[in-house]
């Protein structure tokens, strides 16, 4: 057979690639061309390559490519088999004076038409030619030969079908083709529109595992891309703002493809744009807002104008949205630009090394108090039916972002809202995890179909968490909070949150966010301690929290790494004690024993003596521990202290079980080995509270105080204060 006639037994490929647009009844086909039948028997019978040749060629004569359908082409397969396209594929010798490539090309063709069959798509058979195929991607040779040219599409027709199967992105990327496809595009050789095409479907299907595998070639990939963005002139830029979200990386984007980013980022936003062009450009700069924070944009004049246009337009595009009742809102776009000024507001509030000058921080500041209002108008809009949509989820988030800064302004109507945030959060919370999947649909429908970067919240709860921390200081936010029942909802979540937490569930592995929320809620409760106090007497939820507290600090307090939980957890649990001194579980039961024991232990660890060179005197210092975290530590643990001081007379166990913690001896013994100038004022103030409250309350303390200044000195008293000795 001549080299022409395996050329024209290749045109099979052709006629499977436009079989799609026209599917004929099979009977149809039959009745028009018997002639295929008698060639396809003699395809069957074919006894070698050489009569199986001829017999394709027949096949070839025979059928017209609009004439084929889905099952003549799986008869066609059943004819040929994968053995004979094994064969082609693998052998070295071709013909006498055909180039080497044709065999392999006829192979590549017939699997392009049987893969044009979902079914034959995810054949094992054609799943272990995926290495195969992938070479071919970046074989060299004549950029000029048809021939050549024929198969490289064939490759892609094959390997896009495979990616259209429920498992082909996975096998792909097993079978080397993400790297591959790389390369072919990078080498901008015959086919790489087709190379990129089929990248960006394998990193929106399976982006994990693509760079989990190609990542020095998915760089490389976004370094071209970059580069080419910073350089276009025309209106490929605005194409390459859709197609650069999905390349940038899930660990650090390379610093020279953010300065191209960004650069490119500043020309198009700096000049006038239809929608069409802006919007595009607002989705990149969101998706490296979200990824990078604000390290992508320069330090200096440009980097601060660039960011203000940056949280400008977004503002502009939310409020144009939103306060215009009746109007579609373009949800994706919308959703990116909350993330630019989320980005606005972080940097508005950092107060150091921030991008923004303190007069740009003003402006921006009542911008986004305009746009915020606009977020507000439309939440107020939102009815039962629309709750768990993920744009209302995103609006919630950027509000909740607002709250977490700025309460003072929009008071009344965020006053307003307050009613429908608590619902919306009880909704999300007892639908866990429906509220899980909003989280993804959201960062979807504003970045990616993937988010590398930090995982956003998957509750709206959490997202609530800081601003409510804010407004229950205050009266009438409080007033509401208590009335739409947000004090029994925060308490369950919080036991929610804290079994996550528990002995049995690996901590490592937790999201930060689960520990700041833990945190946060102790703040709320202590708000409502100290503002609310008849709530938590009455509220049968904060019985409940206070039996969880009780139980969980002794194992809190031993774990590394966790200390400014554990000082949140004793000193909430002290400060309820106080209120709840009446109550069962606190007259001396295993659980508060072991309690106030923890709590002792953590109020007791936090200073040392240590030595000082040149002096024979020690001086009180922060224990190792407790020096990384004092500056967020200091007001609870001084708040502890207090606490710890008002149970003494409500408890009479609590004095004997300090005695025999031996805390007041070992107390007044640091302080006795300490240099009296070295102890604050507002520590003698702390110390002194706990001894003298302890000496008033049980004889035996005051009596083994007594023993214990004898021997090692007495605690210094407070400035106009009374010493130890008077009670």
């Amino acid at each position: 057979m001549s080299c022409c006639d395996l050329a024209a037994a290749g045109q099979l490929g052709k006629a499977g690639i436009m079989a799609s647009d026209c599917e004929p009844a099979l009977n149809q086909a039959e009745s028009r061309n018997p002639t295929l039948e008698r060639y396809l028997g003699a395809l069957r019978e074919a006894k070698n390559d050489s009569e199986q040749f001829a017999a394709l060629l027949l096949v070839t004569k025979a059928v017209k490519a609009g004439d084929i359908d889905a099952k003549t082409r799986r008869r066609i397969f059943d004819a040929v088999g994968f053995t004979f396209p094994n064969r082609l594929l693998t052998t070295k010798e071709a013909p006498d004076g055909c180039p080497d490539h044709v065999l392999r090309a006829l192979g590549v063709a017939l699997l392009a038409c049987f893969c044009s069959d979902p079914e034959l798509a995810s054949h094992p058979q054609v799943l272990n030619k995926i290495p195969i195929l992938s070479t071919f991607l970046t074989a060299r040779g004549d950029p000029d030969d048809a021939a050549r040219r024929s198969m490289i599409d064939d490759t892609y027709q094959c390997l896009t079908a495979v990616a259209g199967t429920p498992r082909g992105p996975r096998h792909l990327i097993a079978g080397g083709t993400v790297s591959a496809l790389c390369q072919a595009y990078l080498g901008h050789g015959y086919g790489f529109d087709q190379a990129l095409a089929l990248l960006v479907g394998l990193l929106a299907a399976a982006e994990t595992q693509c760079w989990k595998e190609a990542e020095p070639d998915l760089l490389a990939v976004l370094r071209g891309l970059s580069e080419d963005f910073q350089k276009a002139e025309d209106a490929s830029k605005f194409e390459l703002c859709q197609l650069l979200p999905l390349f940038l990386p899930p660990t650090t984007v390379p610093s020279e493809c953010l300065r191209d980013l960004q650069a490119g980022l500043a020309r198009i936003l700096g000049s006038k744009l239809s929608s069409w062009q802006r919007n595009p450009a607002l989705k990149l700069a969101a998706r490296l807002a979200h990824a990078c924070g604000s390290d992508w944009i320069p330090a200096g004049s440009s980097g601060s104008k660039f960011l203000a246009l940056l949280v400008n337009l977004a503002c502009v595009e939310v409020r144009l949205a939103l306060e215009e009742t009746g109007t579609e809102v373009k949800e994706d776009v919308v959703t990116a630009c909350y993330a630019l000024m989320e980005l606005g507001i972080q940097e508005c509030t950092r107060c150091e090394q921030s991008l923004l000058k303190e007069p740009q921080k003003v402006q921006l500041v009542s911008i986004m108090k305009e746009a915020i209002g606009a977020v507000i108008h439309y939440l107020q809009q939102v009815g039962p039916e629309k709750q768990k949509e993920p744009f209302v989820f995103a609006s919630v988030r950027i509000l909740g972002a607002w709250l977490a800064e700025e309460t003072s302004s929009l008071r009344k109507e965020v006053c307003q809202l307050l009613p429908f945030l608590v619902r919306y959060a009880k909704t999300l919370y007892e639908e866990a995890e429906e509220a899980n999947d909003l989280s993804q649909q959201v960062a979807t429908l504003a970045i990616s179909p993937t988010t590398p970067g930090p995982t956003w919240p998957g509750d709206a709860l959490r997202l609530l968490l800081p601003g409510w921390c804010h407004l229950t200081v205050e009266d009438g936010p409080r007033e509401i909070l208590i009335k739409e029942g947000a004090p029994s909802l925060l308490c369950k979540y919080f036991l929610q949150q804290w079994e996550l937490t528990s002995p049995g569930h690996d901590t490592s592995v937790l999201p930060d966010s689960v520990e700041i929320g833990l945190q946060t809620c102790c703040h709320i409760f202590l708000n409502l301690v100290v503002t609310a106090p008849g709530l938590i007497k009455r509220d049968a939820c904060f019985t409940s929290l206070m039996n969880t507290l009780m139980t969980s600090l002794p194992s809190l307090v031993q774990q590394q790494g966790r200390l400014l939980l554990a000082a949140n957890v004793a000193t909430l649990g002290l400060l309820m004690a106080r209120l709840l001194s009446t109550s069962p579980a606190l007259q001396g039961t295993p659980a508060s024993r072991g309690f106030f024991a923890a709590a002792i232990l953590f109020l007791s660890q936090s200073h040392v003596a240590r030595a000082t060179p040149g002096s024979d005197q020690a001086v009180l210092a922060l224990s190792p521990d407790y020096e990384g975290v004092w500056a967020d530590l200091q007001e609870l643990w001084f708040l502890g202290m207090q606490a710890f001081t008002g149970c003494v007379p409500l408890l009479p166990w609590l004095a004997p079980a300090a005695l025999r913690s031996r805390w007041p001896q070992e107390l007044l013994q640091l302080l006795g080995s300490v240099s009296p100038n070295s102890v604050k004022p507002e520590m003698v103030a702390a110390y002194q509270g706990v001894l003298v409250e302890l000496a008033r309350a049980n004889r035996l303390c005051r009596e083994a105080m007594r023993l214990q200044a004898g021997g090692g000195g007495t605690p210094p008293p407070p400035p106009g204060g009374p010493g130890l000795s008077e009670p």
